[in-house]
Protein backbone atom coordinates (compact mmCIF):
# COMPACT_ATOMS: atom_id res chain seq x y z
CA UNK A 1 0.00 0.00 0.00
CA UNK A 2 1.09 3.39 -0.85
CA UNK A 3 -0.18 7.24 0.37
CA UNK A 4 -2.25 9.01 -2.01
CA UNK A 5 -2.92 12.83 -1.55
CA UNK A 6 -4.47 15.31 -4.54
CA UNK A 7 -2.89 19.37 -4.56
CA UNK A 8 -4.70 22.20 -4.86
CA UNK A 9 -3.78 24.81 -6.56
CA UNK A 10 -4.32 28.94 -7.36
CA UNK A 11 -6.44 29.55 -10.55
CA UNK A 12 -3.38 31.72 -11.40
CA UNK A 13 -1.27 29.14 -11.14
CA UNK A 14 -0.23 26.79 -14.48
CA UNK A 15 -2.80 24.48 -13.78
CA UNK A 16 -5.70 26.42 -12.53
CA UNK A 17 -5.37 28.15 -16.02
CA UNK A 18 -5.23 24.41 -17.76
CA UNK A 19 -1.55 24.97 -18.80
CA UNK A 20 0.53 22.57 -19.35
CA UNK A 21 4.11 22.19 -20.56
CA UNK A 22 5.80 19.12 -22.35
CA UNK A 23 8.78 17.34 -23.35
CA UNK A 24 9.16 15.28 -26.92
CA UNK A 25 10.58 11.83 -26.10
CA UNK A 26 12.21 9.67 -28.17
CA UNK A 27 9.10 7.87 -29.99
CA UNK A 28 7.96 11.59 -31.24
CA UNK A 29 5.02 11.71 -28.97
CA UNK A 30 5.15 14.58 -26.09
CA UNK A 31 5.32 13.94 -22.39
CA UNK A 32 3.71 16.22 -19.66
CA UNK A 33 6.22 17.36 -16.86
CA UNK A 34 5.31 16.91 -13.30
CA UNK A 35 2.73 19.25 -12.26
CA UNK A 36 5.39 21.41 -9.74
CA UNK A 37 7.68 21.71 -12.97
CA UNK A 38 4.88 23.24 -14.85
CA UNK A 39 4.17 25.86 -12.35
CA UNK A 40 7.91 26.52 -12.40
CA UNK A 41 7.89 26.98 -15.82
CA UNK A 42 4.70 28.78 -16.26
CA UNK A 43 5.68 31.29 -13.72
CA UNK A 44 9.20 32.20 -15.42
CA UNK A 45 7.47 32.12 -18.71
CA UNK A 46 5.33 34.88 -17.75
CA UNK A 47 7.97 36.82 -16.33
CA UNK A 48 9.45 36.93 -19.51
CA UNK A 49 12.57 35.31 -18.81
CA UNK A 50 14.68 34.45 -21.47
CA UNK A 51 15.59 30.84 -20.07
CA UNK A 52 15.31 28.58 -16.99
CA UNK A 53 17.63 26.47 -14.72
CA UNK A 54 15.86 23.44 -13.35
CA UNK A 55 19.10 22.55 -11.20
CA UNK A 56 17.40 23.96 -7.98
CA UNK A 57 14.40 21.17 -8.29
CA UNK A 58 16.74 18.30 -9.15
CA UNK A 59 17.13 18.05 -13.07
CA UNK A 60 19.81 18.75 -14.93
CA UNK A 61 18.06 20.55 -17.93
CA UNK A 62 18.20 24.17 -19.02
CA UNK A 63 15.23 25.64 -20.58
CA UNK A 64 15.06 28.12 -23.74
CA UNK A 65 12.22 30.00 -24.08
CA UNK A 66 13.31 31.61 -26.80
CA UNK A 67 14.30 28.26 -28.93
CA UNK A 68 11.26 26.15 -26.87
CA UNK A 69 13.97 23.29 -26.33
CA UNK A 70 15.18 21.61 -23.46
CA UNK A 71 19.02 21.35 -23.12
CA UNK A 72 20.19 18.20 -20.92
CA UNK A 73 23.54 20.39 -18.95
CA UNK A 74 25.43 16.87 -18.81
CA UNK A 75 25.04 15.33 -22.12
CA UNK A 76 24.02 18.80 -24.20
CA UNK A 77 21.05 16.77 -25.93
CA UNK A 78 18.32 19.06 -26.58
CA UNK A 79 14.62 18.04 -27.16
CA UNK A 80 12.01 20.57 -28.37
CA UNK A 81 9.25 21.47 -25.35
CA UNK A 82 5.39 22.83 -26.18
CA UNK A 83 2.99 24.74 -24.02
CA UNK A 84 -0.56 23.30 -24.28
CA UNK A 85 -3.65 25.48 -22.76
CA UNK A 86 -5.94 22.80 -23.70
CA UNK A 87 -6.34 20.94 -20.37
CA UNK A 88 -8.74 22.59 -18.15
CA UNK A 89 -8.59 21.66 -14.79
CA UNK A 90 -11.51 21.54 -12.70
CA UNK A 91 -12.08 25.08 -10.99
CA UNK A 92 -13.60 24.66 -7.40
CA UNK A 93 -15.27 27.63 -5.92
CA UNK A 94 -15.11 28.23 -1.94
CA UNK A 95 -12.71 26.43 0.74
CA UNK A 96 -10.93 23.56 -0.14
CA UNK A 97 -13.03 20.46 0.69
CA UNK A 98 -12.97 18.42 2.98
CA UNK A 99 -12.00 14.45 2.88
CA UNK A 100 -14.75 12.06 2.92
CA UNK A 101 -16.04 10.11 5.06
CA UNK A 102 -15.71 6.14 5.22
CA UNK A 103 -17.57 4.61 4.52
CA UNK A 104 -18.95 6.44 1.18
CA UNK A 105 -21.77 4.56 1.33
CA UNK A 106 -22.87 5.46 4.94
CA UNK A 107 -24.91 9.09 4.04
CA UNK A 108 -27.07 6.40 1.85
CA UNK A 109 -28.65 4.65 4.48
CA UNK A 110 -28.09 1.19 2.79
CA UNK A 111 -26.06 -0.63 4.86
CA UNK A 112 -22.27 -2.22 4.45
CA UNK A 113 -21.70 -5.79 4.41
CA UNK A 114 -18.58 -5.89 5.16
CA UNK A 115 -17.51 -8.41 8.43
CA UNK A 116 -16.42 -4.95 10.23
CA UNK A 117 -19.36 -3.19 9.77
CA UNK A 118 -21.67 -6.42 10.82
CA UNK A 119 -19.66 -6.37 14.12
CA UNK A 120 -19.78 -2.82 14.75
CA UNK A 121 -23.73 -2.93 13.80
CA UNK A 122 -24.35 -6.02 16.25
CA UNK A 123 -22.04 -4.27 18.78
CA UNK A 124 -23.97 -1.43 18.71
CA UNK A 125 -27.77 -3.24 18.63
CA UNK A 126 -26.52 -4.75 21.80
CA UNK A 127 -24.95 -1.79 23.89
CA UNK A 128 -28.60 -0.10 23.04
CA UNK A 129 -30.37 -3.69 24.27
CA UNK A 130 -28.22 -3.08 27.25
CA UNK A 131 -29.37 0.35 28.28
CA UNK A 132 -32.56 0.15 27.24
CA UNK A 133 -32.87 -2.80 29.97
CA UNK A 134 -30.94 -0.19 32.63
CA UNK A 135 -33.23 1.96 31.97
CA UNK A 136 -36.26 0.08 32.85
CA UNK A 137 -34.37 -1.34 35.74
CA UNK A 138 -33.53 2.41 37.01
CA UNK A 139 -37.15 4.16 36.23
CA UNK A 140 -39.29 0.83 37.49
CA UNK A 141 -40.35 -0.14 33.82
CA UNK A 142 -41.74 3.32 33.03
CA UNK A 143 -40.20 6.48 31.06
CA UNK A 144 -40.45 9.01 33.69
CA UNK A 145 -42.85 12.16 32.36
CA UNK A 146 -42.78 11.53 29.24
CA UNK A 147 -45.45 8.87 28.87
CA UNK A 148 -44.02 6.53 25.99
CA UNK A 149 -41.64 4.13 25.94
CA UNK A 150 -38.22 4.40 25.05
CA UNK A 151 -37.86 8.02 25.69
CA UNK A 152 -35.10 9.02 28.08
CA UNK A 153 -34.65 12.05 29.93
CA UNK A 154 -31.43 13.43 30.40
CA UNK A 155 -29.67 14.70 33.87
CA UNK A 156 -28.80 17.68 34.54
CA UNK A 157 -24.86 17.59 34.26
CA UNK A 158 -22.07 19.58 33.15
CA UNK A 159 -18.93 18.15 31.54
CA UNK A 160 -15.89 19.76 29.88
CA UNK A 161 -13.89 19.46 27.45
CA UNK A 162 -11.06 21.88 25.83
CA UNK A 163 -13.06 24.23 28.19
CA UNK A 164 -16.67 23.95 26.84
CA UNK A 165 -19.82 22.51 27.94
CA UNK A 166 -21.05 19.65 25.76
CA UNK A 167 -24.02 18.75 27.91
CA UNK A 168 -26.80 20.73 28.55
CA UNK A 169 -28.54 21.34 31.96
CA UNK A 170 -31.76 20.53 31.23
CA UNK A 171 -33.66 17.82 30.90
CA UNK A 172 -35.21 16.54 27.47
CA UNK A 173 -38.65 17.78 26.64
CA UNK A 174 -41.89 16.11 28.28
CA UNK A 175 -44.40 15.07 26.66
CA UNK A 176 -46.49 12.29 24.87
CA UNK A 177 -44.24 10.17 22.33
CA UNK A 178 -41.42 12.48 22.72
CA UNK A 179 -38.15 10.73 21.85
CA UNK A 180 -35.82 14.03 21.97
CA UNK A 181 -33.10 14.86 24.14
CA UNK A 182 -32.23 19.06 24.40
CA UNK A 183 -28.64 19.94 24.27
CA UNK A 184 -27.27 23.47 25.03
CA UNK A 185 -24.44 25.65 27.14
CA UNK A 186 -23.92 25.80 30.57
CA UNK A 187 -22.64 24.08 33.65
CA UNK A 188 -24.27 22.38 36.82
CA UNK A 189 -22.94 18.90 38.95
CA UNK A 190 -22.23 16.04 36.83
CA UNK A 191 -24.67 13.25 37.35
CA UNK A 192 -24.57 9.38 35.71
CA UNK A 193 -26.58 9.67 32.02
CA UNK A 194 -27.26 6.63 29.62
CA UNK A 195 -27.20 7.35 26.49
CA UNK A 196 -28.41 4.42 23.58
CA UNK A 197 -27.21 4.34 20.24
CA UNK A 198 -29.02 3.97 16.88
CA UNK A 199 -28.21 3.41 13.33
CA UNK A 200 -29.64 7.00 12.82
CA UNK A 201 -26.95 8.82 15.02
CA UNK A 202 -23.93 6.14 14.07
CA UNK A 203 -24.70 5.36 10.88
CA UNK A 204 -22.02 2.34 9.48
CA UNK A 205 -18.22 3.48 10.59
CA UNK A 206 -15.97 2.70 12.72
CA UNK A 207 -14.98 6.77 12.69
CA UNK A 208 -14.73 7.85 16.37
CA UNK A 209 -16.87 11.36 17.14
CA UNK A 210 -13.81 14.25 17.08
CA UNK A 211 -14.43 17.39 17.68
CA UNK A 212 -14.58 20.53 15.84
CA UNK A 213 -15.53 23.90 15.30
CA UNK A 214 -18.40 25.74 13.81
CA UNK A 215 -20.40 28.80 14.21
CA UNK A 216 -18.22 30.09 17.14
CA UNK A 217 -18.92 26.87 19.50
CA UNK A 218 -17.34 23.42 20.13
CA UNK A 219 -19.24 20.58 19.36
CA UNK A 220 -19.08 17.11 18.81
CA UNK A 221 -18.76 16.15 15.42
CA UNK A 222 -19.61 12.29 14.10
CA UNK A 223 -19.60 11.44 10.80
CA UNK A 224 -19.90 14.56 9.71
CA UNK A 225 -22.94 15.76 11.70
CA UNK A 226 -22.75 17.58 14.52
CA UNK A 227 -25.25 15.94 16.77
CA UNK A 228 -24.02 17.67 19.95
CA UNK A 229 -24.25 21.39 21.56
CA UNK A 230 -26.26 22.99 18.75
CA UNK A 231 -27.69 26.03 19.50
CA UNK A 232 -31.44 26.72 19.74
CA UNK A 233 -33.71 23.64 20.94
CA UNK A 234 -32.10 21.14 18.14
CA UNK A 235 -32.61 18.14 19.00
CA UNK A 236 -31.08 14.38 18.95
CA UNK A 237 -33.01 11.12 18.22
CA UNK A 238 -32.31 8.18 20.41
CA UNK A 239 -33.71 4.69 19.51
CA UNK A 240 -33.30 1.33 21.10
CA UNK A 241 -32.25 -1.94 19.29
CA UNK A 242 -31.82 -5.62 20.23
CA UNK A 243 -28.95 -7.86 19.73
CA UNK A 244 -25.96 -9.85 20.96
CA UNK A 245 -22.73 -8.64 22.18
CA UNK A 246 -19.90 -10.19 19.98
CA UNK A 247 -17.28 -11.96 22.21
CA UNK A 248 -14.07 -9.75 22.86
CA UNK A 249 -15.55 -6.49 22.31
CA UNK A 250 -14.92 -4.39 24.65
CA UNK A 251 -17.12 -1.25 25.83
CA UNK A 252 -15.83 2.16 27.52
CA UNK A 253 -16.91 2.62 31.09
CA UNK A 254 -19.68 4.77 32.35
CA UNK A 255 -17.19 6.55 34.67
CA UNK A 256 -15.49 9.70 34.71
CA UNK A 257 -18.12 11.70 33.95
CA UNK A 258 -16.81 14.95 35.45
CA UNK A 259 -13.73 14.62 32.49
CA UNK A 260 -11.34 13.57 34.85
CA UNK A 261 -10.07 10.15 33.29
CA UNK A 262 -8.75 9.37 30.19
CA UNK A 263 -11.86 8.38 27.96
CA UNK A 264 -14.19 11.49 26.81
CA UNK A 265 -17.68 11.61 28.79
CA UNK A 266 -19.64 11.97 25.56
CA UNK A 267 -17.89 8.50 24.78
CA UNK A 268 -18.90 6.97 27.79
CA UNK A 269 -20.95 3.54 27.22
CA UNK A 270 -20.18 3.33 23.77
CA UNK A 271 -18.96 0.04 22.34
CA UNK A 272 -15.27 -0.09 21.56
CA UNK A 273 -14.58 -1.26 17.96
CA UNK A 274 -11.13 0.52 16.57
CA UNK A 275 -7.96 -0.05 14.88
CA UNK A 276 -5.01 2.29 15.44
CA UNK A 277 -3.35 2.95 12.20
CA UNK A 278 0.18 0.91 12.82
CA UNK A 279 3.63 2.09 12.72
CA UNK A 280 6.44 0.90 10.40
CA UNK A 281 8.75 -1.75 12.30
CA UNK A 282 12.09 -0.19 11.22
CA UNK A 283 14.18 -2.01 13.29
CA UNK A 284 14.83 -5.68 14.50
CA UNK A 285 15.13 -6.48 17.88
CA UNK A 286 18.28 -5.91 20.03
CA UNK A 287 21.01 -7.55 18.98
CA UNK A 288 24.56 -8.45 20.77
CA UNK A 289 27.72 -7.76 18.86
CA UNK A 290 28.49 -11.37 18.81
CA UNK A 291 25.37 -12.34 17.16
CA UNK A 292 26.28 -10.58 14.04
CA UNK A 293 28.24 -12.63 11.44
CA UNK A 294 29.87 -12.65 8.13
CA UNK A 295 28.12 -12.88 5.31
CA UNK A 296 28.59 -16.44 3.76
CA UNK A 297 30.65 -15.96 0.77
CA UNK A 298 32.00 -12.05 1.22
CA UNK A 299 34.92 -11.67 2.78
CA UNK A 300 35.32 -8.68 5.38
CA UNK A 301 32.34 -7.02 7.19
CA UNK A 302 32.88 -3.63 5.89
CA UNK A 303 33.96 -1.10 2.66
CA UNK A 304 35.00 2.37 3.17
CA UNK A 305 35.19 4.90 -0.13
CA UNK A 306 37.85 6.53 -0.98
CA UNK A 307 37.31 10.63 -1.75
CA UNK A 308 38.98 10.05 -5.62
CA UNK A 309 37.51 6.49 -7.30
CA UNK A 310 37.88 7.71 -10.89
CA UNK A 311 39.90 6.64 -13.63
CA UNK A 312 41.46 9.76 -14.39
CA UNK A 313 44.19 10.59 -17.49
CA UNK A 314 42.01 8.97 -20.54
CA UNK A 315 42.09 10.81 -23.16
CA UNK A 316 38.37 11.68 -24.25
CA UNK A 317 39.46 10.73 -28.10
CA UNK A 318 41.05 7.75 -26.71
CA UNK A 319 37.88 6.79 -24.80
CA UNK A 320 35.12 7.50 -27.85
CA UNK A 321 37.17 5.46 -30.52
CA UNK A 322 37.54 2.72 -28.27
CA UNK A 323 33.91 1.79 -28.23
CA UNK A 324 32.78 3.08 -31.29
CA UNK A 325 33.43 2.11 -34.98
CA UNK A 326 33.84 5.14 -38.35
CA UNK A 327 31.07 5.12 -40.91
CA UNK A 328 31.56 5.49 -44.40
CA UNK A 329 27.85 5.61 -45.56
CA UNK A 330 26.05 8.37 -43.30
CA UNK A 331 21.86 7.62 -42.74
CA UNK A 332 19.92 10.41 -42.98
CA UNK A 333 19.39 10.75 -39.32
CA UNK A 334 19.82 13.49 -36.53
CA UNK A 335 22.97 13.18 -34.15
CA UNK A 336 20.74 13.14 -30.67
CA UNK A 337 23.20 15.17 -29.20
CA UNK A 338 23.58 18.47 -31.34
CA UNK A 339 20.50 17.78 -33.13
CA UNK A 340 22.37 18.28 -36.12
CA UNK A 341 21.69 16.06 -39.06
CA UNK A 342 24.52 13.45 -39.22
CA UNK A 343 25.40 14.29 -42.81
CA UNK A 344 26.34 17.71 -41.92
CA UNK A 345 29.07 18.61 -39.41
CA UNK A 346 28.61 18.20 -35.63
CA UNK A 347 27.27 21.58 -34.13
CA UNK A 348 30.59 21.92 -31.49
CA UNK A 349 32.16 22.66 -34.53
CA UNK A 350 33.99 25.88 -33.70
CA UNK A 351 33.01 25.35 -30.02
CA UNK A 352 35.11 22.08 -29.36
CA UNK A 353 38.68 21.39 -31.09
CA UNK A 354 39.81 18.03 -30.71
CA UNK A 355 43.02 16.52 -32.84
CA UNK A 356 42.15 14.00 -34.89
CA UNK A 357 38.58 14.11 -34.71
CA UNK A 358 37.22 16.25 -37.42
CA UNK A 359 33.32 17.59 -36.85
CA UNK A 360 32.11 15.95 -39.97
CA UNK A 361 32.81 11.91 -38.61
CA UNK A 362 30.55 10.03 -37.38
CA UNK A 363 30.69 6.52 -35.27
CA UNK A 364 28.47 3.77 -34.21
CA UNK A 365 28.65 2.79 -30.62
CA UNK A 366 29.22 -1.24 -30.70
CA UNK A 367 26.63 -2.60 -28.64
CA UNK A 368 23.42 -0.67 -29.37
CA UNK A 369 24.33 0.77 -32.84
CA UNK A 370 23.49 4.49 -32.10
CA UNK A 371 25.45 6.70 -34.43
CA UNK A 372 26.60 10.06 -33.58
CA UNK A 373 29.15 12.84 -34.56
CA UNK A 374 32.68 12.14 -32.72
CA UNK A 375 32.75 15.14 -31.75
CA UNK A 376 29.68 15.18 -29.73
CA UNK A 377 30.79 12.11 -27.85
CA UNK A 378 33.70 14.33 -27.12
CA UNK A 379 31.42 16.64 -25.79
CA UNK A 380 29.74 14.30 -23.93
CA UNK A 381 32.18 12.66 -22.11
CA UNK A 382 33.80 16.05 -21.19
CA UNK A 383 31.17 16.90 -18.99
CA UNK A 384 30.70 13.66 -17.08
CA UNK A 385 32.93 12.43 -14.71
CA UNK A 386 35.92 11.32 -17.11
CA UNK A 387 35.84 8.14 -15.38
CA UNK A 388 36.81 5.83 -19.06
CA UNK A 389 33.40 4.85 -19.60
CA UNK A 390 30.49 5.79 -21.86
CA UNK A 391 27.08 5.85 -22.04
CA UNK A 392 24.41 5.81 -24.89
CA UNK A 393 22.16 8.99 -24.07
CA UNK A 394 19.37 7.18 -26.51
CA UNK A 395 19.39 3.61 -24.82
CA UNK A 396 21.47 4.19 -21.76
CA UNK A 397 23.93 1.17 -22.84
CA UNK A 398 27.02 1.72 -20.42
CA UNK A 399 30.46 0.89 -22.32
CA UNK A 400 33.18 0.41 -19.76
CA UNK A 401 33.40 1.01 -16.05
CA UNK A 402 30.45 3.73 -15.04
CA UNK A 403 31.57 5.35 -11.65
CA UNK A 404 29.27 8.06 -9.72
CA UNK A 405 30.01 10.96 -7.34
CA UNK A 406 28.93 9.17 -3.88
CA UNK A 407 30.16 11.07 -1.34
CA UNK A 408 33.25 9.56 0.97
CA UNK A 409 31.89 7.00 3.68
CA UNK A 410 31.55 3.82 4.68
CA UNK A 411 28.94 0.41 4.08
CA UNK A 412 29.12 -2.25 7.04
CA UNK A 413 27.17 -5.52 6.34
CA UNK A 414 26.68 -8.81 8.35
CA UNK A 415 24.13 -11.78 9.15
CA UNK A 416 21.85 -11.12 11.87
CA UNK A 417 19.33 -13.97 13.58
CA UNK A 418 15.91 -12.44 12.41
CA UNK A 419 14.13 -13.30 9.67
CA UNK A 420 12.32 -10.82 7.04
CA UNK A 421 8.40 -11.34 6.55
CA UNK A 422 8.05 -13.74 4.10
CA UNK A 423 11.07 -15.42 4.59
CA UNK A 424 10.75 -17.46 7.19
CA UNK A 425 13.39 -19.53 6.48
CA UNK A 426 15.93 -17.07 5.99
CA UNK A 427 18.26 -15.07 8.94
CA UNK A 428 18.38 -11.64 7.46
CA UNK A 429 21.36 -9.18 5.99
CA UNK A 430 21.85 -5.86 7.37
CA UNK A 431 23.64 -3.19 5.83
CA UNK A 432 24.41 -0.20 7.53
CA UNK A 433 25.16 3.06 5.38
CA UNK A 434 26.95 6.25 6.97
CA UNK A 435 28.42 9.07 5.18
CA UNK A 436 29.06 12.16 6.82
CA UNK A 437 28.45 15.84 5.58
CA UNK A 438 31.03 17.56 3.95
CA UNK A 439 32.43 19.80 0.89
CA UNK A 440 31.29 19.32 -2.48
CA UNK A 441 33.97 18.89 -5.28
CA UNK A 442 34.26 19.76 -8.92
CA UNK A 443 31.74 16.55 -10.03
CA UNK A 444 29.28 17.78 -7.50
CA UNK A 445 26.57 20.27 -8.31
CA UNK A 446 28.03 23.04 -5.78
CA UNK A 447 31.77 22.83 -5.60
CA UNK A 448 32.88 24.56 -2.84
CA UNK A 449 29.60 24.38 -0.64
CA UNK A 450 28.70 22.15 2.16
CA UNK A 451 26.45 19.53 1.74
CA UNK A 452 24.23 17.59 4.20
CA UNK A 453 23.84 13.84 5.26
CA UNK A 454 19.91 13.89 6.63
CA UNK A 455 19.40 10.04 8.34
CA UNK A 456 22.57 8.33 8.57
CA UNK A 457 23.23 5.73 9.38
CA UNK A 458 20.74 4.27 7.29
CA UNK A 459 19.78 0.30 7.81
CA UNK A 460 19.05 -1.56 4.53
CA UNK A 461 17.93 -5.20 5.16
CA UNK A 462 17.96 -8.28 2.68
CA UNK A 463 17.33 -11.97 2.73
CA UNK A 464 20.31 -14.61 3.72
CA UNK A 465 19.69 -16.55 0.58
CA UNK A 466 21.54 -17.34 -2.32
CA UNK A 467 19.63 -14.14 -4.50
CA UNK A 468 19.79 -12.12 -1.48
CA UNK A 469 23.79 -12.66 -1.26
CA UNK A 470 24.14 -11.96 -4.99
CA UNK A 471 22.06 -8.57 -4.59
CA UNK A 472 24.44 -7.90 -1.64
CA UNK A 473 27.54 -8.66 -4.03
CA UNK A 474 26.51 -6.32 -6.67
CA UNK A 475 26.22 -3.36 -3.97
CA UNK A 476 29.01 -3.88 -2.72
CA UNK A 477 30.27 -3.36 -6.50
CA UNK A 478 28.23 -0.64 -6.57
CA UNK A 479 29.25 1.15 -3.72
CA UNK A 480 32.86 0.82 -4.65
CA UNK A 481 31.91 2.29 -7.91
CA UNK A 482 30.58 4.81 -5.84
CA UNK A 483 26.34 4.41 -7.52
CA UNK A 484 24.89 3.97 -4.47
CA UNK A 485 23.99 7.93 -3.46
CA UNK A 486 24.88 10.96 -4.94
CA UNK A 487 24.17 14.84 -4.05
CA UNK A 488 21.33 16.65 -5.48
CA UNK A 489 17.84 17.43 -4.05
CA UNK A 490 15.57 15.20 -2.09
CA UNK A 491 12.33 14.30 -3.37
CA UNK A 492 11.10 13.82 0.55
CA UNK A 493 12.05 16.85 1.96
CA UNK A 494 12.74 19.26 -1.18
CA UNK A 495 16.18 20.30 0.58
CA UNK A 496 19.09 20.43 -2.26
CA UNK A 497 23.36 20.04 -1.54
CA UNK A 498 21.90 16.75 0.18
CA UNK A 499 23.23 13.17 -0.18
CA UNK A 500 20.23 11.11 -1.83
CA UNK A 501 19.71 7.69 -2.96
CA UNK A 502 20.69 7.21 -6.69
CA UNK A 503 18.22 5.39 -8.39
CA UNK A 504 19.13 1.66 -6.76
CA UNK A 505 16.31 1.11 -4.30
CA UNK A 506 16.72 -0.14 -0.71
CA UNK A 507 14.17 -2.06 2.26
CA UNK A 508 14.96 0.46 5.42
CA UNK A 509 11.65 -1.67 7.13
CA UNK A 510 12.82 -4.51 8.57
CA UNK A 511 9.24 -6.15 9.92
CA UNK A 512 6.65 -4.16 7.80
CA UNK A 513 6.02 -2.43 4.58
CA UNK A 514 4.23 -0.11 5.74
CA UNK A 515 5.82 2.46 3.26
CA UNK A 516 6.38 0.22 0.41
CA UNK A 517 10.29 0.11 1.57
CA UNK A 518 10.16 -3.43 3.62
CA UNK A 519 8.56 -6.76 3.31
CA UNK A 520 7.47 -8.88 2.32
CA UNK A 521 8.23 -7.60 -1.00
CA UNK A 522 9.04 -11.03 -4.03
CA UNK A 523 9.59 -9.07 -6.44
CA UNK A 524 12.28 -6.67 -4.72
CA UNK A 525 15.52 -8.58 -5.38
CA UNK A 526 14.29 -8.96 -8.98
CA UNK A 527 13.82 -5.39 -9.01
CA UNK A 528 17.28 -4.38 -7.71
CA UNK A 529 19.25 -6.79 -10.40
CA UNK A 530 17.47 -4.37 -12.60
CA UNK A 531 18.33 -1.38 -11.25
CA UNK A 532 21.91 -2.34 -10.79
CA UNK A 533 22.57 -3.63 -14.35
CA UNK A 534 21.26 -0.10 -15.51
CA UNK A 535 23.84 1.52 -14.02
CA UNK A 536 26.75 -1.10 -15.28
CA UNK A 537 26.61 -3.33 -12.11
CA UNK A 538 25.31 -6.82 -14.07
CA UNK A 539 25.81 -10.53 -12.94
CA UNK A 540 28.43 -10.92 -15.28
CA UNK A 541 30.39 -8.65 -13.40
CA UNK A 542 30.21 -11.58 -10.51
CA UNK A 543 32.12 -13.60 -13.39
CA UNK A 544 34.78 -11.34 -13.74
Amino acid sequence: MRPVQRNFYEPSSAPGKGVVWEWENDSGSWTPYDMEICVTIQNAYEKQHPWLDLTSLGFCYLVDFNSMCQTNRQSQRKRRLRRRMDLAFPLIMGSIPKSQSWPVGASSGQPCSCQQCILVNSTRAASNAILASQRRKHYGGTTGNTGATGTLTAVRQSNTFAGTSLWSPTSASSGPNNNNISMGGGHAKAEQVLLPLSSANFPCSPVMPTLSSAHGHHALTINGQNNLNRPGTQRISMSTARGAVPPGVPALPVKNLTGTGPVHPALAGLPVCLTRAPKPILHPPPINKSDMKPVPGINGMRRKTKKKHLRRGKNPEDVVRRYTEKIKVVPEEDCTICMERLVMASGYEGILQHKGIKPELVGKLGKCGHMYHLLCLVAMYNNGNKDGSLQCPTCKTIYGEKTGTQPPGKMEYHVIPHCLPGYPDSKSIRIVYDIPAGIQTNEHPSPGKKFSARGFPRHCYLPDNDKGRKVLKLLIMAWDRRLIFTIGTSSTTGESDTVVWNEIHHKTEFGSNLTGHGYPDHKYLDNVLTELSAQGVGEDNLKD
